[in-house]
């Protein structure tokens, strides 16, 4: 058993180092997997029960499974980093613990406590820790995705909560999101599709959000843009979040602006890190409704310096354009998006510890 209170059962067939580390030299995102993954167990009558970490396979579900009937689940993103005296750290684990309990709050699923979610990152990196990347140098960005997930197990047709409820945690060595790095990306304005509506689900960190996002995303690879952004769902004017990535403008007076949070859109880890970290940028960070057509008079006028998204995922990417069904939102002036990629190379010097957390924002797995 872990110091987690996890019951490990070791795979009898795990990933030959040979072709784990020709893995890890180029694992692209979400491709390749772990040896093993943690579980929980929740039902009803019993609460959470049997902590565990086991191979990594296929999950048996009924037909008659909740999740498949009415997406009866969330999940989370966090990653883990491997810093030069080798040991495997993550970022604000705690705050993912928080969100999940949100999350499940709104989808009607049990919360799990702090101890339990980050025990379980704990429990399955003291398995897994050798499938966490090493950076060739100091530029490279990979790690360990790390993605639990809680799903509705109950095999029942009718409408209500599940009694019976999973919780996993799987790893995938992951590289850049994006593949050209800092690169600027173009991204699509969708005018018809809507990710989230006022009391729908938008906060919380659901798939139904991701698959409401998918054809606004075909729509916009289509016009050969990377992302998609979307609009409110009342007036269609106000900007919320990308299909996975928050939103900042940077002011040429120094103010930085982030659209204030509703139930519309989701709290990223990362957005909240970079509000804190501006004022020591010596910006004036601003959460507030900001409107396409601000957006676009910004942009001509040369008032909006720098327009960057930011996740777990792609940690922070500069946006080069907005594309319309009218034509393209470009910024004034080409400065080389100096803020998004100060604010990049501070996180990523404190996620891979080349910088001091004097924060306390990084919790050790292994």
């Amino acid at each position: 058993m872990t110091p987690s209170g996890f019951d490990v059962r070791p795979t009898a067939h795990p990933t030959a180092p040979q072709i784990r580390d020709t893995i890890l030299e180029s694992p692209g995102f979400g491709q390749y997997f772990s040896d093993h993954m943690a579980h929980v167990r929740w039902t009803e009558s019993a609460g959470w029960h049997g902590k565990e970490v086991r191979p990594y396979g296929p999950l048996t579900l009924d037909p008659a499974a909740a999740v498949l009937h009415y997406a009866q689940e969330i999940f989370e993103g966090i990653k883990a980093y491997r810093h030069a005296d080798g040991s495997v750290w993550t970022f604000r684990p705690e705050k993912n613990a928080e969100r999940f309990r949100r999350s499940a709050r709104r989808l009607a699923l049990p919360e799990l406590d702090d101890e339990t979610f980050i025990g379980s990152l704990k429990a399955l990196l003291e398995q897994d820790s050798d499938w966490v990347p090493t950076p060739a140098h100091e530029g490279e960005e990979s790690s360990l995705y790390l993605r639990p997930f809680m799903i509705a197990s109950e095999s029942f047709l009718g409408v209500r909560p599940s009694k019976e409820v999973d919780y996993y945690v799987i790893a995938s060595p992951a590289a850049a999101y994006f593949k050209g790095g800092v690169a600027p990306v173009s991204i699509w304005l969708s005018s018809h599709y809507k990710r989230a509506a006022p009391g729908g689900t938008g906060f919380a960190k659901c798939g139904g959000n991701y698959a409401a996002s998918l054809a606004a995303q075909k729509e916009a690879a289509s016009h050969d843009c990377s992302q998609v952004a979307f609009l409110d769902a009342i007036e269609n004017k106000w900007i919320e979040e990308l299909g996975g990535m928050n939103l900042f403008f940077v002011y040429k007076d120094g103010r930085i602006v982030t659209p204030r949070l509703t139930d519309t859109i989701l709290e990223g880890v990362t957005r909240g890190s970079i509000l804190e970290m501006a004022a020591e940028e010596g910006l004036t960070p601003e959460e507030r409704a900001i409107s396409i057509d601000e957006w676009r008079e910004g942009a001509a006028s040369g008032e909006i310096t720098e327009v960057f998204a930011c996740g777990t995922a792609a940690v922070i990417t500069p946006v080069g354009e907005l594309v319309t069904e009218d034509g393209s939102i470009r910024l004034a002036g080409d400065n080389g998006n100096p803020i998004a990629k100060r604010l990049r190379s501070q996180l990523l010097d404190l996620q891979y510890g080349r910088r001091e957390d004097t924060r306390g924002w990084m919790t050790r797995l292994a």
